[in-house]
């Protein structure tokens, strides 16, 4: 298992195929990343493992080709607290299948929910998580499949997933690094939207992982609309409050490298839009 792979520098791209892509395959997608001057792609298992082994490996030659980064999203039914022990063996069985197939795509990352506090305590709840995720970590291990399982900051409440969570899984497990997504921590908390707060948070990012993480970090961002229980929906930048100039400042500031993945309705535009924003500062 790898923790950490320096990258050269902060690329952008999009959660899933560009939708000017056409035809909307995944190698399509990578092809149009490349041409629209972007960096990065998070394939999106979300609904589903959707690829076969023979297409994995087209798609890594494309990528490798097209010099378009990727990451890749597990889908969203995985719930490591689950009641039920049956479902519980099922996310760690997606989560292994998801990362063997991100492997062959040539992905560093895979990316994924850990699950819901169903009225747990948090503390007991992190326990639970951190046996099944290990366990995971294991198999990988054993198959020698090397990238870094990243559970992603959450948008809501309800989630497993706030800031310290994911740090703390960060440092107590091995192949496991932070997706940082930023507008769900904003919608989750209704802060964390100035640059000193972003700061707070690249900062505890680097003290408690080491300045390596900041090498090869994994970033969402996005517009979003939030309520009083998190995160509702994802929006536009321009149609939304996520102050993601001082982001970029901060990301800038603290030397931040890695992938900047949007998951903005209008994805491909936004990622050019931030791709842009940063460039200029």
């Amino acid at each position: 298992m790898l923790y950490y792979k320096q990258m050269a520098e902060l690329l952008f791209g999009t959660a899933g195929i560009p939708h000017s892509a056409w035809p909307l395959t995944t190698i399509d997608g990578i092809k149009r990343i490349a041409e629209l001057g972007l960096g990065c792609m998070e394939i999106e298992f979300v609904q589903g493992i959707y690829l076969n082994e023979e297409e994995a490996h087209q798609v890594a030659e494309t990528a490798v080709n097209s010099g378009v980064k990727l990451s890749a999203h597990a889908p969203y039914f995985l719930n490591f607290n689950s009641h039920e022990p049956r479902k519980i063996r099922a996310s760690q069985g997606i989560l292994h299948k998801a990362a063997r197939m991100a492997s062959i795509c040539g992905a560093q990352s895979v990316i994924f929910h850990a699950g819901f506090y169903l009225g747990d305590p948090p503390e007991k709840v992190y326990q639970t998580v951190k046996r099944y995720l290990a366990e995971v970590i294991d198999r990988l291990k054993e198959e020698d499949i090397q990238l870094s399982l990243r559970p992603e900051v959450s948008g809501k409440g309800s989630q497993f997933g706030s800031i310290e969570e994911i740090l703390k899984l960060c440092t107590e497990l091995e192949g496991i690094a932070p997706a940082i997504d930023f507008a769900h921590w904003h919608a989750r908390t209704g802060g964390f939207n100035s640059y000193k707060e972003f700061a707070y948070v690249l900062e505890q990012t680097k003290q408690r992982l080491g300045s390596a993480a900041l090498d090869n970090m994994h970033i969402h961002i996005s517009g979003i609309a939030y309520g009083q229980k998190g995160e509702i929906r994802h929006l536009d930048l321009v149609n939304s409050d996520l102050n993601y100039v001082d982001l970029l400042r901060a990301l800038k500031d603290y030397r931040v490298k890695g992938l900047v993945i949007c998951e903005s309705p209008s994805q491909e535009d936004d990622a050019r839009l931030l791709r842009d924003s940063y460039h200029s500062l």
